[in-house]
This record gives structure tokens, C-alpha cells and sequence, in this order.
């Protein structure tokens, strides 16, 4: 790191050639804080950093995620959590609102990742003890009030496939239904259908409270 308590790269791909042996570093402790499970965007970096991780993790690296309810909005994502677990790491849902990630390792590094941008997610990466052990505190705090992936599954979040999406997308616009039937390239008659058969996934009243509810699981809209 250079000697540096503080410094940001742009992208994958300086990420993992300025700090991706931190991610071999870990000993004791890996904690992950995300909104979902793509904050690397670049399949390749992914994949580097899971290289890095599994000899750890096997090794007995006690390893814990935190994500908010989108993660489990695609199946995909939700077959990975469970390999995940099953491979011992811990994995809770928060209901409260998550940033797109914060990696803590050891409790001596720490990555904070920013928005996606024309060139890339801007990453931080910091040694400062003082701004570790804060970011810590919060994530510990959230942590106890979170449940356990088997828990949260149990209360039977609604998945929502490629349609149900795309029609929660469509009425998150506000466009009228012909407009919206449009878009999507099909009838009034089976836009219609489409939505109601979200509402009855979200178990909502309303397309009022269909919005309100994905809200609350966290789902894109």
C-alpha cells in the first residue's frame, strides 16, 4: 500500500494490482457489506479475488456478509449464498439500507467502494485505525439486528423472475399501462395479466402497494 493510511483507485483492474494481495492477507477476519453481490463488475476481478479468498476460507478464515434483500431478488444469487454458506462462511439480510460495499480485513484494512462510473467503480482503501474501528462498530451493530440467510428465506421473500422485474420496472415509471404494454413489446391484455400476477407475488392490494412492498424486500423498480 506504499505507506499510505488512505489512497482511492478507478476501477477492477487497479484495485487488484494495487490491493488485491490484501485479499491474501487475511488471516482472522473478512467481513463483507454490500447491497448485492456484483459490486465488482468485471467477471475477471471477480474471479481474481475469489482465487485469492478460497485458500483462506478453507483454511478456517472467519468469513461474514451482510446484504441487503436485493441480493435475493435472482435465484442465481441466491444458490450462490447458500454454496457460500455451506462452505462456512456467515450470512445475514438487512433490512436497513447498505452501501454498495465495505470490506473489512483483520480489522486492520478496509475497502470502501463507490458508485459505477463511466470508468469504473472508484475504490478507498484505508489502514486508518480510527475509520476501521468506527466502520466496524456499525457494521457489528447492524450485524446483531440482522437474520440469518436461512431465517430471512424462511419468511418467504418473493422471488420475482425476468417479467415480474420488468414489470415492476415499468410501473416504478409511471408510465400508463399502453405506453408501459408498449415498451415491453406485448399486449395490453398480457401487460395486465403480468401485473397482476406481480401484485399477487408481492401480496399486495394495490399497484400502489406492490411499489411499497418492493421497497420494503429491497427489489429494483
Amino acid at each position: 500500500m506504499r505507506n499510505e493510511p488512505v489512497f482511492s483507485v478507478q476501477g477492477d483492474a487497479e484495485l487488484i494490482e494495487r490491493a488485491g494481495h490484501l485479499f491474501e492477507s487475511a488471516n482472522t477476519e473478512f467481513l463483507c457489506a454490500a447491497r448485492d453481490l456484483w459490486t465488482w463488475s468485471q467477471p475477471e476481478a471477480r474471479a481474481a479475488i475469489q482465487h485469492r479468498m478460497r485458500a483462506r476460507e478453507l483454511a478456517g478464515l472467519a468469513t461474514r456478509k451482510l446484504l441487503s434483500p436485493v441480493a435475493l431478488a435472482e435465484e442465481e444469487a441466491r444458490a450462490h449464498l447458500r454454496l457460500v454458506q455451506s462452505e462456512g462462511a456467515l450470512v445475514r439480510i438487512s433490512s436497513s439500507p447498505l452501501a454498495h460495499e465495505t470490506i473489512i480485513i483483520d480489522r486492520r484494512v478496509m475497502i470502501l467502494a463507490g458508485r459505477e462510473t463511466p470508468t469504473g467503480r472508484e475504490y478507498t482503501v484505508t489502514t486508518s485505525q480510527v475509520l476501521i474501528d468506527g466502520v466496524h462498530s456499525l457494521f457489528t451493530a447492524v450485524w446483531d439486528e440482522s437474520a440469518d440467510l436461512a431465517t430471512y428465506l424462511r419468511r418467504d421473500v418473493p422471488h420475482l423472475d425476468a417479467d415480474g422485474r420488468t414489470v415492476l420496472k415499468a410501473l416504478g415509471s409511471g408510465l400508463t399501462d399502453e405506453s408501459a404494454a408498449k415498451r415491453l413489446g406485448v399486449s395490453l391484455r398480457t401487460y395486465r395479466r403480468r401485473v397482476a400476477e406481480l401484485m399477487d407475488t408481492l401480496e399486495a392490494g394495490s399497484r400502489f402497494q406492490a411499489g411499497l412492498r418492493a421497497g420494503e424486500l429491497g427489489l429494483p423498480h
